[in-house]
Parts: C-alpha cells; structure tokens; sequence
C-alpha cells in the first residue's frame, strides 16, 4: 500500500467506548469532529446496547492482545501521516493504556505537531465507576504524556488524592498533574447558579461558565474534549477555543433539556458545533503560578 502525501494533516484517532444507542463516547466524539470538518479514525474500547447510567446490559470488551495488534496496525498504517491528533476516552480495560500510549508514540513520531487530548474517564461525584487499576492506568500512563487532559472536578480529585473545594485549589491540583494544559470541567462558577469549564496552562487560568442545568444527560465530557481539540486544531486561540467549546455544549445541553431528552440530540442540533449562539462568560483568574514566583 502506498499512501498519498498529505500536505495539512487533519485526520483526528479516536479512541473511546461505542454505544448502539445515545450520544456518548465515541458516538459524540466522532460526529463532533466530523461535522467540525476532521476525518476520524474510530476506535472501540468497549461495545454497549447502551450508556451503562440507563441500566446494566451486556458489554463487550476488545481482547487486549487483540486490542493491541489492531492499534500496531494503526502504528504501521502507510495513512498515518494524516492524523494530526488523537483523543482518548473511556476505556474497557487497563491493559488497554499502553496501547493507546504507544499509538500516541507513533502518531508523535510521524507529526510531532500532533496533539494528544486525554479525557481521563473514570468517575464522578458518585465515586469512581471504573476499576480502580483502570483509574490508575490512566493517572499513571495517559495523563502525564497527554498535551491536554479534560478531567471532571471529581476525577481530578481522585488523580489528587484530595478533595478541591474551591477554584484555586482545583488549579493548583491542575498544574500539578502534568499536562501543559488542562481543562477541567464542572468546576464552580463565580456567578450565583453557574457552572463552570476551567482551563489552565503554565500561564494562563480562564474559567467559562453558564448556568447550570439539572440531571443532564451523558456525554457532555467527550462532546467538550472533542470540540476542544477541534477548535484547537483549526487555529483558535486558547481563550476563544475554550468560551467557543463551552457554548456549543450548553447550548446543545439546554436545547436537549428542553425537549427533555434522555441523551445529547447533537444531530438535531448541529449547527451549535460550528455557531454557538449561547451567552458564555469567559473570565481570567488570577494564575496561581504568579504566587509560587513572588
């Protein structure tokens, strides 16, 4: 096989859980990243009826050997020029880490442009809903080598080993995970009945936010993690990639809310991927680094 030259690279892997039905994992990634103009590699890491939050079912995890030899292919693949960047989500199984790591690896080492976004899935308020040798796989291997990790507040806390009360104590847990940008969603607001997505780099602390909307469905997690690294990758710059990513999930969060759907309707809502028209405020807090060079 021999693959055609690709001047601007813009084929995006990922690698997540598939559902038959809903919009989460995979099936909320790919459309987004799709629609947002970026052809994808779709990897499944576990095959669901079903989002397991609407009952148990049967699932289907990959054999990790064979899990591992599909994603050596993608390693070898004569297309691997194209891909420009690689998102990782839940995960079936913890053997599978060292997979995607070396997939990343490889990516790296045909465009070391390429960007890694690690949405670290493994819990939420209710604890973690993974085992925990998954949850450490992914602290312990996929988090440290990613360019962007998007944990939830709660599975920042767990990779911290402590409880974040507060926005400065969540940047603080941020800064010291690794990453050289980390965007943590479901953050406190500072407007009464907000909710926020803060984002934070070795210089710069923002914080999106809007108000917050009751039992939302699932999803919302890889929806953000994979409208972020498209914006990214389009160009935008940090700040307007983050407050443009918070108003396409809200707005399609609020819109779903009001039909009072049980999953994200991203098909029926589209046009908020590519023109949010929802009000976000975007603010920039005091970086907590400044503190640590006085």
């Amino acid at each position: 096989m021999t693959a055609v030259p690709t001047e601007n690279p813009r084929a995006v892997i990922v690698v997540s859980s598939h559902v038959a039905r809903g919009s989460v994992g995979n099936r909320a990634a790919v459309f987004a990243l799709e629609t947002l103009g970026f052809p994808v590699w779709a990897v499944p890491t576990v095959i669901l009826p079903w989002h397991p939050g609407h009952g148990r079912a049967t699932r289907i995890v990959p054999d990790a050997e064979q899990f591992a030899a599909l994603m050596k292919d993608l390693e070898r693949a004569p297309w691997l020029g194209e891909v420009t960047g690689v998102l990782s989500g839940y995960l079936g199984d913890a053997r599978q880490a060292e997979a995607v790591a070396s997939l990343v690896g490889a990516v790296r080492a045909k465009n070391p442009r390429a960007t890694y976004v690690c949405d670290p899935v493994m819990g939420d308020q209710g604890g973690l809903y993974v085992p925990q040798e998954l949850a450490e796989a992914l602290r312990d291997l996929l988090v440290p080598i990613a360019d962007i990790a998007t944990p939830n507040r709660f599975e920042l806390e767990w990779m911290a080993g402590s409880a974040l009360p507060d926005l400065r104590s969540i940047m603080a847990a941020a800064l010291d995970a690794g990453p050289p940008t980390m965007l943590v969603t479901s953050t406190p607001g500072m407007m009464a009945g907000g909710i926020g997505n803060l984002l934070i780099t070795r210089s710069e602390a923002l914080l999106a936010e809007h108000r917050a909307i009751d039992k939302p469905p699932n999803g919302l997690g890889d929806l953000t993690a994979a409208v972020l690294l498209a914006r990214l990758l389009d160009g935008q710059p940090i700040a307007k990639a983050l407050q443009s990513t918070t108003a396409s999930v809200f707005e399609i969060l609020a819109r779903t809310a009001k039909r009072g759907g049980d999953e994200l309707q991203i098909e029926t809502d589209a046009a908020s991927l590519s023109h949010p028209m929802a009000m976000v405020q975007l603010r920039h807090l005091m970086h907590p680094g400044r503190d640590r060079r006085a």
